[in-house]
């Protein structure tokens, strides 16, 4: 019955809801309570109320198929979550009680904006729309384009009064995180992508102490805070977290590996999985299309990423740092503020250069040049001593990192509470090869037509925008004991539309992906195997609590 009303929800929608451009409405009686704030979405409880009208448990059910999990804090289900929170479950009757007390004003028309174009986001859209209006909300929904952060970030001169940058009410979005800070910094008053919410010195002070300690157990205890201080006063409202689907055929055994978010690098176990392919040959998908990916923003997101390159030390499936992989072994001091990594010895490029420290001084200098780089690893290699003097061309080399023999010592300016993480993520690249070139068009380099590792596979053959060729390097450290010796990758990127066609010849062994589609297809395939992971991947409505429209005086 559910899944019927929200289909006839969708069919009902004209095509008038999705004209762009906000409407003329007439100036709304306000409320005392938020008038002098300048909108209605100043107060707490037309806040709440727009999120009680909305039943995201039958959404999720029915436009996901169950393949989603409704969210009651950007951070998802696990030991990071806090108990307790108010999951503002579906209550029509609380909404308009809320509504009626805040006096929202009837002839107010919420501008919403969102910036996907598939058809579930419209079709999501819609479906709030009429929730809203169920309760007496007025929506108009539009789709952004051209320069999104412009139209969506731009804080207000004023952290406290405003007036916004923006124009919109609430604003459809996601965050994919690597670390629970990724989530949360951005609702500090200083950060250079809060556009919504007016500073909240409580909320300051809390999101302060996330930053303060490198120890996790701390950091839980932190966020569990920050994510009570948000849910109580409704600052934003999170509607789901998105899963991954990996993919696996009856032809590979994994060894007991596990599965986790490939956006990123976890340690896999590669080397130890076997096939039943006579060629000992594995297929998979988001092989090399212009040119191999850079692993700047997601270092993982590419099967290739991960085994052509090597980290210093290895994470997880729940990408929590573990074990050293080019340092046999590390240390960090009990205040966080130096790192002390013992590389291995004899390890070789795969065109047989050994990998020196110098290589791991390169790729950090290198790395904190390069435009767009993943926030995480921004603030990791920034924090070191003398990164700034270093950018500003005051010197050759970071001076916070030191070299002696096999030994790499990073010291830091500031408490950086994910240097370990960036350090498990972000790969070594050869000094030899990339000394010279200009970070900031690094993807231009030759090198990416042809990448070379340290890894436990090295390229064996390109044919750019049709597929790539991996082979076991026998040179690696770790022997295995596993018997894939050649990995085939199709060309493609995250949204492979021909996954469901290569699965069903065959020819998919291990692959991944965000759509629901997919592993709705891949369910049906003989053979294949879906796990859903979860991963810190939140949709959202960001709220414009700064004052913004024309029609508030």
């Amino acid at each position: 019955m559910k899944k019927l009303v929200l289909l006839a929800l969708v069919l009902t929608l004209t095509v008038s809801l999705f004209a762009g451009g906000a409407k003329e409405v007439e100036a709304p009686v306000a409320s005392p309570e938020w008038e002098a704030m300048g909108t209605p979405l100043a107060d707490l409880r037309i806040r709440q109320a727009l999120r009680y009208a909305i039943d995201m448990e039958t959404i999720v059910e029915t436009v996901f198929e169950g393949k989603a999990q409704r969210a009651v804090s950007m951070t998802a289900p696990g030991s990071w979550l806090a108990d307790g929170l108010n999951e503002y479950t579906y209550n029509p009757e609380l909404a308009t009680k809320l509504l009626k007390e805040a006096q929202w004003p009837s002839n107010y028309v919420l501008d919403v904006v969102y910036y996907y174009g598939d058809q579930q986001t419209v079709d999501l859209m819609s479906i709030i729309q009429q929730y809203w209006a169920q309760v007496g909300v007025k929506a108009q929904f539009r789709k952004l384009e051209g320069d999104l952060t412009a139209q969506l970030w731009v804080p207000p001169a004023d952290r406290v009064n405003g007036p916004s940058e923006i124009k919109w009410d609430l604003a459809y979005a996601a965050v994919a995180a690597l670390a629970e800070h990724e989530f949360y910094n951005r609702f500090d008053s200083t950060a250079s992508n809060n556009s919504t919410l007016p500073k909240k010195a409580e909320l300051d002070a809390l999101i302060a102490k996330t930053n303060l300690t490198a120890d996790v157990e701390q950091q839980k205890v932190a966020f569990k805070a920050v994510q009570k201080e948000i849910n109580e006063n409704m600052y934003i409202m999170p509607l789901y977290h998105q899963l991954s689907f990996i993919y696996t055929s009856d032809k590979i055994d994994l060894k007991g590996g596990k599965f986790g978010n490939d956006q990123f690098s976890y340690e896999k176990n590669l080397l130890n999985w076997t096939t039943t392919r006579p060629d000992g040959m594995i297929y998979t998908n988001t092989g090399p299309t212009e040119f191999y990916q850079m692993p700047a923003v997601n270092p993982g997101q590419f099967l290739y990423q991960e085994v052509l390159f090597d980290r210093l030390v290895n994470a997880d499936e729940n990408l929590t740092p573990t074990d050293g992989l080019l340092a046999k072994e590390y240390s960090v001091s009990p205040d966080g503020m130096q790192m002390v990594f013992k590389l291995r010895d004899g390890v070789k490029w795969h065109d047989g250069k050994p990998f020196t420290a110098e290589d791991v001084r390169f790729s950090i200098e290198y790395m904190l040049q390069i435009p767009g780089l993943n926030a995480v690893a921004v603030t990791t290699y920034s924090s070191i001593k003398g990164a700034q003097d270093f950018l500003d061309k005051k010197s050759d080399h970071i001076s916070g990192i030191a070299i002696n023999g096999n030994t790499v010592t990073i010291t830091f300016d500031k408490l950086d509470p994910n240097a370990l993480l960036t350090f498990s993520q972000w790969p070594i690249l050869p000094s030899h090869l990339l000394a010279g070139s200009n970070p900031v068009t690094a993807q231009q380099n030759a090198y990416w037509q042809n990448p070379i590792g340290t890894g436990p596979f090295k390229v064996s053959q390109t044919v750019l925008g049709n597929y790539g060729i991996l082979e076991r390097n026998n040179d690696y450290f770790f022997k295995g004991n596993g018997n894939v010796n050649k990995i085939y990758m199709y060309s493609s990127v995250e949204n492979d539309a021909n996954l469901l066609k290569n699965a069903e010849g065959g020819k998919i062994d291990y692959a991944w992906s965000k759509n629901v589609q997919d592993a709705q297809g891949m369910a049906n395939i003989k053979g294949m195997a879906v796990q859903p992971v979860n991963i810190r991947y939140t949709r959202l409505f960001y709220m414009n609590q700064y004052p913004h429209s024309a029609n508030i005086k």
